[in-house]
């Protein structure tokens, strides 16, 4: 009689799921940090602390591949610019002034917008569902951006914190376009550990200018599960996603990043789910779901 074991690919969907989860509780930090601690300030401390986590481990491999890192340190600059750096910094200014919920719907389109930017960069072709895909995600984000109101989009603009969120989102898309195009020839963790160093030592100076830099007993927790668990973890534990699961069926999961987001905002902040969030990322994730029927193959390595 055979028996069947369920344990593996149930453990091998728990990990990039969980993953899923640190980065919804990860967006709900970023509104915990309001008024607590300097954007600039938590943006550097969070991969400080991932660099010092990982540096024992990491730095031995990266100092023995010295030679076959230097000639990738422009590109390795930029990825650190993008995915480490720009990324994260502009969701915790955002935090300022935009929900969780909104936060966590607007990093949604993060996996349309790396399919639509691997047309220009990757030379894929786009297809009539991933075309109609983008329509209906753009449609439910100007919903959502002008909160069931699209008179008042159309007289006062995109907020300053909204347009911040977007600004992540095409950052972070284009991190990810750029690290299939350039497939650096370097060990994943070897490869994020440079970016790592490249990202913290870019964010020091608007953190030697941030009006305040000073840990307290209220910040310390944030920086910790921003550091730890955000930027050190859930990497690892989507990177396992990717190896057994696979690009495609992995790159899905991240939908439940704002599902998450709206469940952990609603119980840990008070946040009021409103008609138009569930519209607009109702309709958002419908469209991500139409561009993903046939999903163009752009690897999704997320590091925040």
């Amino acid at each position: 009689m055979r028996t069947l074991n369920v344990g593996a690919p149930v453990m091998n969907l728990l990990f990039p799921v969980l993953a899923t989860l640190i980065w919804a509780a990860s967006t709900v930090v970023n509104c915990l940090s309001v008024g607590v601690i300097d954007p600039a300030a938590i943006s550097f401390y969070r991969w400080l602390v991932a660099l010092l986590v990982l540096s024992p481990v990491m730095l031995p491999k990266v100092w023995r591949l010295r030679q076959q890192i230097r000639p990738h340190l422009p590109k390795l600059w930029l990825l650190g610019l993008l995915g480490m750096s720009l990324y994260q910094s502009l969701a915790y200014f955002a935090a300022h002034t935009v929900s969780a919920t909104s936060m966590g719907l607007i990093l949604a389109t993060m996996p349309l917008l790396t399919v639509l930017l691997a047309f220009p960069l990757l030379n894929t072709q786009p297809t009539a569902t991933l075309l109609v895909g983008a329509l209906v995600s753009f449609a439910g984000l100007t919903w959502l951006l002008a909160a069931g109101d699209l008179p008042s989009l159309w007289a006062h603009g995109v907020g300053q914190g909204e347009l911040m969120m977007l600004l992540a989102s095409l950052s972070y898309a284009l991190y990810c376009v750029l690290v299939k195009r350039w497939q650096i020839p370097l060990p994943t963790w070897e490869s994020l550990y440079v970016q790592i160093i490249c990202g913290t030592l870019l964010l020091v100076p608007p953190f030697v200018l941030a009006p305040s830099i000073a840990l307290t007993t209220a910040n310390v927790p944030l920086v910790l599960f921003a550091g730890l668990f955000a930027s050190a973890l859930a990497p690892g534990l989507w990177m396992r996603g990717l190896q057994t699961l696979g690009p495609e069926k992995t790159a899905v999961l991240m939908n439940l990043v704002p599902l998450f987001t709206a469940v952990l905002a609603i119980v840990l902040l008070g946040e009021t789910l409103h008609l138009y969030h569930a519209v607009g990322g109702g309709l958002i994730l419908l469209g991500i779901g139409l561009a993903q029927w046939k999903p163009a193959r752009v690897v999704t390595e997320v590091v925040t």
